[in-house]
């Protein structure tokens, strides 16, 4: 077995020899064999990085060579796009094709980073005295713990690997232990491009084992996480003792409004699209339709029909549209999410089982699945099944649209549709999520922030803010005049 943890510069096995079998959700078979961390190997990748940190050896660099190495990584990236994505292919089930668009949008984030890095970050402040020279100026911001996810496992490590460089963090990755591979390949392009030993660092394993240091331990400055909200809330209490910087997104349970004023066809396209991509494992999913009651029945019953039609396979399958859920506890879950929802009312039209066909007896293939009749109080509506599961609910006003997407905990995205140009500025404004997408739904780009509202988490990714969430701030004040403050007298009458 090859050596997958990374080390203060180092491939290095686990110090107990511990391995784990990555196996692919499409048939089983056994991807990769990779290293799992001990909690020894952990405070050494901790300490590497505290050390490069607090020697000046990244720190040093000016943001244009930092932002320099951060464009090479981009390179080597695109270099090896192929490659990587059919790591992650292997490791996630996803299409080939998926995964390639996955990957250049890694690129477009390193590029995007690297752009940042170089515009001016520095400003000068006019206090109104000639002799004071006032500056506000920015530095790293420390080690951070950067904790991904497994449904797009380098794409949300390249959120914070990317800007934590271009800042000049030195940091640990942990990705899923289920979806490895691709965090290996980019570690060994970080390594490639020069970036200096024990600045980046890379750990294996399950957050019950390895999780636990990398969100506590005094010498880690942030941690930025991607993932399920009960494990943000133990970040949070865990970041308590040494008042950490948090950078969490959770999630969301993501409403779709569709009114009666729309392009109805491109609505109902888009909603199948923004409910089953992926199988519904994207934390932004449109999973929420909420349509006008005049239109329910022909949005409902066309999005039944294509939901039908929608053509589940592996990586390999060319004719594919979507692909597995991620494992066998993650499918048990999402039936347990549909049977929960039945049984509070919801009225099942298609799906709600694990797929039959012969083909996908090895894997863990879900139907798409559309749940109607429902209301904010149902289990179903107000989490996130993260499976290809769709709630419908009505609506008869835009007060009403309104009051229904913000009656969540969650606040990630949210999408609507109206030709009615004011009307959609009024609900694109009044909807209390991150994101707001107007006669679309889904689409990002690196320039633009990305986070939530309320439950969704704490901090913004990509953008300009996805860089400051790694730098701190300091303020720099030089008196070029320098003279005793008169403040308190210096009268020496009182002495003996």
């Amino acid at each position: 077995m090859a050596a997958t943890l990374y080390i203060d510069g180092a491939w290095k096995q686990a110090s107990d020899g511990g391995a784990h079998d990555v196996h692919s959700p499409h048939d089983q078979r056994v991807v990769a064999t990779v290293s799992q961390a001990t909690e020894s190997d952990v405070l050494d990748a901790i300490t590497a990085a505290r050390t490069s940190f607090d020697s000046g050896v990244f720190t040093s660099w000016s943001f244009a060579e930092r932002s320099a190495l951060v464009s090479k990584i981009a390179d080597l990236l695109e270099r090896d796009l192929k490659v990587i994505a059919k790591k992650e292919s292997d490791d996630t089930g996803k299409r080939i094709i998926e995964a390639e668009y996955d990957i250049a949008d890694v690129v477009a984030t390193f590029r995007h980073f690297a752009a940042l890095g170089v515009k001016e970050h520095d400003r000068k402040v006019d206090v109104g005295l000639a002799h004071v020279s006032s500056r506000i100026v920015h530095e790293p911001l420390g080690v951070a713990s950067l904790i991904g996810p497994w449904n797009y496992p380098l794409l949300q490590i390249a959120w914070k690997v990317a800007p934590a460089l271009v800042a000049g963090c030195s940091f640990i990755v942990k990705p899923s232990e289920l979806t490895p591979q691709s965090a290996i390949a980019l570690m060994h392009l970080i390594e490639e491009a020069g970036t200096p030993k024990g600045v980046a660092n890379l750990i294996l394993g399950p957050g019950s084992v390895v999780g636990t240091s990398l969100i506590s331990d005094p010498r880690i400055d942030m941690v930025s996480f991607t993932g399920g909200l009960n494990t943000g809330q133990t970040i949070m209490k865990a970041a308590v003792a040494t008042v950490k910087r948090l950078a969490l997104e959770l999630g969301g349970k993501n409403p779709h409004i569709i009114f009666a004023d729309a392009d109805v066809d491109a609505a109902i396209d888009n909603a199948v699209t923004a409910a089953f991509l992926h199988s519904g494992q994207v934390c932004s999913a449109g999973t929420r339709l909420i349509v006008e009651r005049s239109i329910h029945d022909r949005v409902v019953n066309e999005i039944v029909r294509r939901a039908a039609n929608i053509r589940l396979g592996g990586p390999e399958d060319l004719a594919a549209e979507t692909g597995p859920l991620i494992s066998k506890s993650h499918l048990e879950g999402v039936t347990r999410y549909v049977e929960k929802g039945i049984a509070e009312g919801a009225t099942l039209l298609i799906g709600g089982k694990r797929s039959e066909m012969p083909e996908h007896a090895d894997g863990w293939y879900f139907l798409p699945t559309v749940l109607d009749n429902c209301t904010t109080k149902m289990f179903c509506v107000q989490e996130e099944s993260f499976g290809p599961v769709m709630t419908v609910e009505v609506f008869d006003t835009e007060a009403e649209a309104i009051a229904l997407g913000n009656d969540t905990v969650f606040g990630l995205s949210g999408g609507l549709w109206s030709n009615d140009v004011a009307k959609a500025a009024r609900v694109a404004s009044a909807l209390r999520h991150g994101t707001i997408w107007v006669n679309d739904f889904g689409p990002y780009r690196p320039q633009a922030e990305w986070g939530g509202y309320k439950q969704s988490g704490i901090g913004r990714e990509l953008g300009e803010h996805g860089l400051s969430e790694y730098l701190e701030i300091k303020h720099i004040w030089t008196n070029n005049a320098p003279s005793k403050s008169g403040w308190f007298s210096d009268d020496k009458r009182g002495e003996d």
